[in-house]
């Protein structure tokens, strides 16, 4: 037990920064669930690895920034996966995300909308430039 217990998130990040601060909600506590798209994150291609031998379930970066959390694999672009991710939304109190700016809004998956579904939804966007403006995309 730690002191976020009781407190559910949703990871749906790839690489660093949405994974490392849903990382520190797990490391105090809190019910994390990674969702993964299909093709899995990009931090399970990227070393370091045992023996420099890549390998998507032997990623340092990966496991270093996932430990804690569950994992599921959810292609929110068909029905099913669409489904599975907006009955994860009904259960999370936090929503961390750090996809491009326009996708999740692309995937009829922005703010406004998960709002309409869960309205106690706190939703945390990472972008390395901002959401608008000219280095954004």
């Amino acid at each position: 037990m730690g002191a976020l217990a009781g407190i559910k998130v949703i990871d749906f990040g790839q690489m660093v920064s949405a994974p490392f601060c849903a990382k520190l909600f797990s490391d105090y506590g809190a019910d994390v669930v990674k969702v993964e798209l299909p093709e899995g994150d990009a931090a399970r291609r990227a070393g370091p690895f045992p023996q420099d031998i890549p390998h998507p379930e032997k990623s340092g970066l990966f496991f270093i920034n996932n430990t804690n959390k569950r994992g599921i694999t959810c292609d929110v672009t068909r029905a099913a996966g669409r489904d599975l991710f907006l009955r994860l939304i009904d259960w999370a109190d936090v929503l961390i995300e750090n996809h491009r700016p326009g996708q999740m809004r692309a995937w009829g998956l922005d703010h406004e909308q998960l709002l309409q579904r869960n309205p106690a939804l706190v939703t945390i966007a990472i972008t390395p430039f901002g959401q608008t403006g000219p280095y954004s995309a």
